[in-house]
């Protein structure tokens, strides 16, 4: 199959979207799968994960709605609070569907960089491992380290680390050094955890203007480091619109992919989704 590891649909009305500015005409409209459905068909996407992208129990909900009446999602990944563990309750339910594949808190817009280590937190990844489902690593770089501590502190847990982590590509052409620490701290999570890693987001983290020689050290240390069997791309549509379309982000991961094997870009494209998410 092949496979987009990380999408979204959402409708604004809802009104559950606390991170969305509301100015912004390119995000707060609403997007389903009949907006998404000829870019699939282009480049003969299978299917999709479609990702979290409201701290609520009734975002999981509308998603796994639209999971049932949508033969191209393969996948649903939601949300429960982390903080408060009744939801234990919610993720049995969620488990029990047969589209839903894991959580993810969203950790990149709490301002606590060690929230992901506090006591009253850690019952989730417990009920995760439990209940054999994935965690998905939604942060910045200054999150590298705690994920580290995490991930060995649970190394039982299926986790895949979104985005490449956000490096902040925009800086480089300001002068400062956006890859070093960045790129140390993603071989450590390559080297010492058995997580892996979606190859997307690269476009929203670089600078207006920005080139595919701005991307392609970023998206080669991440090929490099974690290996194609564990590396998924992800389109992260809509957000990648703030930058590109669809398909403009598509044929640029294609080309940063070319000089691969066939069977390496099998696995980016596809292998590595299915096998992780266990998709049918």
């Amino acid at each position: 199959m092949k496979i987009d590891a990380h999408q979204h649909f959402w409708q604004p009305l809802r009104g559950d979207y606390d991170w969305m500015p509301q100015d912004d005409r390119t995000l707060n409209r609403p997007y389903g799968p009949s907006d998404l459905a000829p870019s699939l068909v282009k480049h003969n996407i299978d299917g999709t994960v479609v990702v979290q992208a409201a701290a609520t129990i009734q975002e999981t909900e509308y998603m796994l709605g639209l999971a049932d009446a949508t033969p191209s999602i393969k996948g649903v990944v939601g949300w429960v609070d982390f903080e408060n563990q009744s939801d234990l309750a919610h993720l049995k339910r969620f488990s029990a569907h047969p589209k839903f594949l894991g959580v993810r808190p969203m950790i990149q817009d709490i301002p606590d960089v060690n929230w992901m280590l506090r006591d009253d937190v850690q019952w989730a990844y417990r009920a995760i491992i439990d209940l054999d489902l994935a965690f998905d690593a939604l942060g910045f770089p200054q999150h590298l380290p705690n994920f580290l501590t995490l991930m060995q502190r649970y190394p039982e847990m299926r986790v895949v680390y979104d985005h490449c982590m956000k490096p902040q590509i925009r800086d480089q052409r300001t002068g400062q050094d956006a890859f070093t620490l960045w790129a140390d701290g993603m071989s450590r999570l390559a080297d010492e955890t058995n997580g892996c890693c979606k190859f997307s987001g690269l476009i929203t983290e670089a600078d207006d203007g920005w080139a595919i020689e701005d991307l392609r050290p970023f998206a080669e240390h991440v090929l490099k480091a974690f290996g194609a069997k564990r590396v998924m791309w992800g389109s992260d549509w809509p957000v990648c619109r703030l930058q590109a379309e669809y398909g403009d982000w598509y044929d640029i991961a294609d080309a940063l992919t070319r000089d691969m094997t066939d069977s390496d870009r099998a696995e980016i494209f596809g292998g590595t989704a299915a096998r992780f998410y266990r998709l049918e």
